[in-house]
């Protein structure tokens, strides 16, 4: 049962019920609007009170009807709010931990709204590419006041109950509720003392009003243009508030659905909507069971107290983990324990951090230079530097203190997590955790399932990952495993690109006004270029059949490394990021296009666009091909949240897919047709060619 129906004397109270966040799917909307009729119905009864069981009064629409039929049909949320707002007895909402989206629209039809200090209310329709689509912005400015309702459509984030209480001239809280516990009895008692009050208030027969009237909406779609170039929705979500101010409110709903449906259809949306389900199915492997039991892991140790060690060990500090940090030298472990405080300090300077918290979790850091100090850790995280013979060394020591049953985890980027796991006697209890530099910020996690990786560790793994708030991804085991694999033949493009006439400055702003973060050559400057020289100086003798552009090595040759030595690509001012191009670095890409005997020629922005990120396409295609990832949507979540891909885009499948993956594959012909790219490269994945054949997508 979705909705449970209770009379306490002369009041009704319905109470949604469908775990985790009620949403207001078909069932759902069919078994309120019985309730609702119902109650009318029955003589005794003469007020109505709503509800939601559990963790929230309802976290709204149920998105996986969206773009489908179900969404539209009857009792739509529409339906359903005519339905509550046109009842003949008062319906009080009594609204607790979370009211979002189409329960906050509900919500608003109702003719009371009592709620807990605590409750969170927002409309996050925009985080989908979308707007309120039932309502939400026609009557929140009625209720809340068109300022603070706009800000919280066009931010999409959630305001507590409390603050909103003291918003002036609110009509959108009727009072608060003393506590969660005496909520329902609360409401009960004010739906008891509104019962015989006539006319019932109503929130569509407000005015909405803004005192600069048509200038202060055009300061705002100016706004929402500088901070949303990328999303249509924002600036709709402006003209919708802006209609609640100059339309009846039958007009506005009318204007509202058409701003809505129009948004619906627009590739954003369809990005983000993708990517919603994509983050959220990311966690789930499909043969590993929802209910594996996981191991305790209430103590970490991190092997390594370099930038990626110390980044790794905040995040568990920041969760409340005790972390033991070991180095080889006492100096090494000064060094690293001074960033993690220096980046606490900087927090605490802008006011993210209180002095308490900075307190509580440098409490829960100790440092060792001594292994056998590791014997008590449930998990240990190597951070060493990428080279086989130093992850032997560290995994043959861990194997001989660490006790039975804590998980072994390297963070490894691009070596064998199986010949890791053979050092030692125990590779059921060795995981990959990739963490992305920097460690303590960046949200993606690759989780690497060796050979025998035991089913409990990577459902530990995974759950360990949301407990320091990341968002994790499941690899198979292959060099550079999902991210990096794909990311090399990103960068083969980019020197090829060079070679064939490009500056590194064209790539990079071609790159980033399709919407990367940024672009190839500013990447490597940031990550470090010898990371690729060594790469590459190993693909020589493993694959020697693998075409690089010699570009990159001739600056590397030259110690222009990036960021950390001031040179790279491009020139870097102490303690700045700006990227300044250098004339001697386009001279040396020219010198060594001449010494090829190669005319350059001019490469147009959309060109450069399709090689990198086509070129990122057919990699995922054989990835996929090839068990390392289980879900195209999982190569999605990585290049998202770990590559700065843009997100208005979806990932690079998502992408392909709105491209079309036959015009992706012509895309590929054409360019293996180009004698100075590489035409084995442009060899179309199998699972890419069979998905065009069959006329299917990503």
């Amino acid at each position: 049962m979705t909705v449970h129906y209770q009379v306490h004397t002369d009041v009704a109270v319905l109470t949604l019920d469908l775990p985790p966040v009620n949403s207001l799917g078909l069932a759902m909307r069919q078994a309120l609007a019985a309730g609702l009729q119902r109650a009318q119905d029955e003589p005794q009864v003469q007020a109505i009170v709503l509800t939601g069981a559990g963790k929230a009064f309802s976290g709204g629409a149920d998105i996986t009807e969206f773009g489908h039929d179900a969404a539209f049909a009857e009792p739509n949320l529409h339906t359903l709010i005519a339905m509550v707002e046109g009842c003949s007895k008062p319906v009080v909402a009594a609204l607790h931990s979370v009211c979002m989206g189409g329960g906050l629209e509900l919500a608003l039809a109702c003719h009371y709204r009592m709620a807990t200090p605590d409750c969170k209310l927002g409309l996050p329709e925009v985080k989908l590419g979308l707007l309120p689509g039932a309502g939400g912005t026609q009557r929140l400015p009625r209720a809340l006041g068109v300022e603070p309702a706009l800000n919280m459509i066009v931010s999409g984030e959630p305001v507590a109950a409390a603050l909103l209480a003291q918003v002036p001239g609110q009509k959108l809280l009727t009072q608060l509720a003393t506590s969660a516990a005496t909520l329902l009895d609360e409401a009960v008692a004010l739906a008891r003392s509104v019962a015989s009050v006539r006319p019932l208030p109503l929130v569509a027969a407000l005015r909405a009003r803004h005192p600069q009237g048509d200038a202060y909406f055009q300061f705002a779609r100016n706004m929402v243009k500088g901070m949303a170039k990328h999303f249509p929705a924002p600036a709709k979500c402006v003209d919708a508030v802006q209609a609640a101010t100059q339309q009846k409110i039958t007009d506005g709903l009318a204007t509202e659905r058409d701003l809505f449906l129009q948004l619906m259809f627009t590739p954003e949306s369809r990005a983000l909507r993708h990517l919603f389900f994509a983050e959220r199915a990311a966690s789930k492997i499909p043969d590993v069971p929802a209910n594996t039991p996981l191991r305790a892991i209430e103590s970490v140790a991190v092997i390594g107290a370099g930038m990626m060690g110390g980044g790794i060990a905040m995040n568990f500090l920041n969760a409340g983990v005790p972390v033991k940090l070991l180095e080889t030298k006492q100096e090494a472990l000064e060094r690293g324990v001074a960033t993690i405080r220096k980046n606490y300090e900087g927090q605490l300077a802008k006011g993210k951090l209180t002095q308490d918290k900075y307190a509580q979790r440098m409490a829960l850091l100790s440092t060792t230079l001594d292994y056998a100090d590791l014997k008590d850790a449930d998990l240990v995280i190597e951070a060493v530097f990428e080279d086989m013979a130093v992850k032997q060394a560290v995994f043959t020591q861990l194997d001989a203190v660490a006790k039975p049953g804590a998980i072994l985890a390297s963070n490894t980027s691009t070596l064998d997590l199986n010949q890791i796991a053979a050092f030692t006697q125990r590779p059921q209890d060795v995981v990959g955790l990739h963490f992305f530099s920097p460690a303590n910020v960046m949200k993606l996690l690759e989780v690497v399932r060796g050979a025998k990786t035991a089913n409990d560790v990577l459902a530990t793994a995974m759950a360990v990952a949301k407990k320091i708030r990341k968002t994790a991804v499941l690899s198979g085991v292959c060099d550079g495993f999902i991210g990096n694999r794909m990311i090399e033949r990103y960068s083969q493009q980019a020197g090829f690109l060079l070679d064939e006439g490009c500056t590194p400055e064209q790539v990079d702003k071609a790159a980033e006004q399709f919407g990367f973060a940024m672009g190839p050559f500013r990447m490597s400057d940031l990550a470090g270029n010898d990371i690729g020289w060594a790469i590459r100086k190993r693909r020589a003798i493993e694959r020697p059949d693998i075409r690089y552009s010699k570009t990159a090595d001739l600056l590397c040759e030259q110690g222009r490394f990036g960021q950390k030595t001031g040179a790279g690509w491009y020139d870097y001012l102490p303690g700045k990021r700006n990227a300044i191009p250098n004339a001697d670095v386009v001279a040396m890409i020219a010198a060594n296009r001449q010494a090829q005997g190669i005319t350059p020629r001019q490469i147009a922005d959309e060109e450069i666009v399709q090689r990198l990120v086509f070129s990122l396409v057919n990699e995922a295609a054989h990835i996929l091909e090839e068990g390392i990832a289980t879900k195209a949507s999982d190569i999605d979540v990585v290049y998202i949240f770990g590559y700065g891909f843009p997100v208005h885009r979806g990932g690079p499948l998502c992408y392909a897919n709105e491209v079309g993956l036959f015009n992706v594959v012509a895309a590929m012909q054409r360019f293996a047709n180009n004698p100075l790219d590489d035409a084995a490269f442009w060899q179309p994945a199998p699972l890419l060619q069979r998905l065009v054949a069959e006329g299917k997508s990503f």
